[in-house]
């Protein structure tokens, strides 16, 4: 169950009640008149299933709303309705499936964005694996793959193309290219410092590695595990199910790969700066892929399922 609270103009308000009114799936309706000093005009709360979220924000929007007002979308932990379950049985699909574009959209605007906080998380993500690198250790690469932010921009690519949302597009990219370049960056300069300090040499880069040589060996398993974890990434992502994202970014080796580029600079290493380029490049590749294709069929299915429950409610009307 979500709750929409609408700050409407009162001009619109008439049109925003109907809307809410019309639609089975809204199981709760208040209004509010002049409740809103800014912007001036009326509050409409509305307890709507999950399920038709998408079909009533869409028509809201249509309305211009969001233009002169607002529209926030919120959603209800803990519930207790009997209209709101006949509410969400009248909804086709399930809760859990259902994808709330206007969710997965503002998410993915903020987690793109080229912030202080992105920048210095995949700056001391990248830092941390370059240690691991050296020291062989499987656990602190590990410990380097979730603090990497770098997810969130790559899922954010997909929404872009789906959605056709161009400006979030560049906005992804450009937060994945000045990320990268800042997070190699600092730790070449930290391997250059601790070269200087006789701390690392080029033996502790170019030794064997049996627990990290993945990270600078590419092959087909690497493109396959992108799509995997990508596709499960998404998934967990549109259902708000984010818990399961430590799974996702344990499962790609980019940070490790661009902390490996980043010694193989501090040291003149070219074979291991290309194996871990493509490395890099086989992941972010294969993960934008897998993420773009999971939110297509995402969005043809629930197209499918909005157009049923368009039938559906102009049946139950004709009652």
């Amino acid at each position: 169950m979500l709750q929409l609270r609408i700050t409407s103009p009162t001009r619109l308000t008439p049109a925003v009640l109907e809307i809410l009114t019309a639609d089975p799936a809204v199981s709760e309706l208040s209004s509010l008149p002049g409740a809103s000093l800014r912007p001036e005009g009326d509050v409409v709360l509305a307890a709507v299933a999950r399920e038709a979220a998408n079909d009533i924000v869409d028509q809201l929007r249509d309305l211009g709303v969001h233009h002169e007002g607002s529209l926030h979308v919120e959603p209800v932990q803990t519930w207790m309705s009997e209209t709101g379950l006949a509410a969400d049985h009248l909804a086709p699909g399930s809760s859990a499936d259902s994808v709330v574009w206007a969710d997965v959209t503002q998410r993915a605007y903020e987690d793109s964005e080229t912030n202080w906080t992105y920048l210095s998380l995949i700056s001391l993500a990248t830092m941390l694996a370059g240690i691991a690198i050296v020291l062989d250790s499987q656990i602190l690469v590990i410990g380097a793959m979730v603090i990497g932010p770098e997810f969130g921009a790559i899922a954010a690519l997909g929404v872009a193309l789906v959605r056709r949302r161009f400006g979030l597009l560049g906005q992804s990219l450009r937060t994945l290219l000045v990320g990268f370049a800042v997070g190699i960056a600092m730790t070449t300069l930290a391997a250059l410092v601790a070269r200087g300090l006789g701390w690392i040499t080029a033996a502790h880069v170019t030794a064997e590695r049996p627990g990290t040589a993945f990270i600078y060996t590419p092959d087909k398993w690497s493109f396959i595990v992108a799509l995997i974890a990508a596709a499960a990434g998404v998934l967990a992502l549109t259902s708000a199910r984010a818990g399961n994202l430590s799974g996702v970014f344990i499962s790609v080796t980019t940070i490790p790969a661009a902390a490996n580029v980043a010694l193989g600079l501090a040291f003149g290493l070219g074979e291991e700066i290309w194996g871990s380029t493509l490395q890099l490049v086989l992941n972010v590749s294969g993960m934008a892929l897998a993420g773009w294709l999971t939110l297509l069929i995402q969005q043809y299915v629930w197209q499918r399922i909005s157009e049923h429950r368009t039938l559906l409610v102009a049946r139950l009307r004709k009652r």
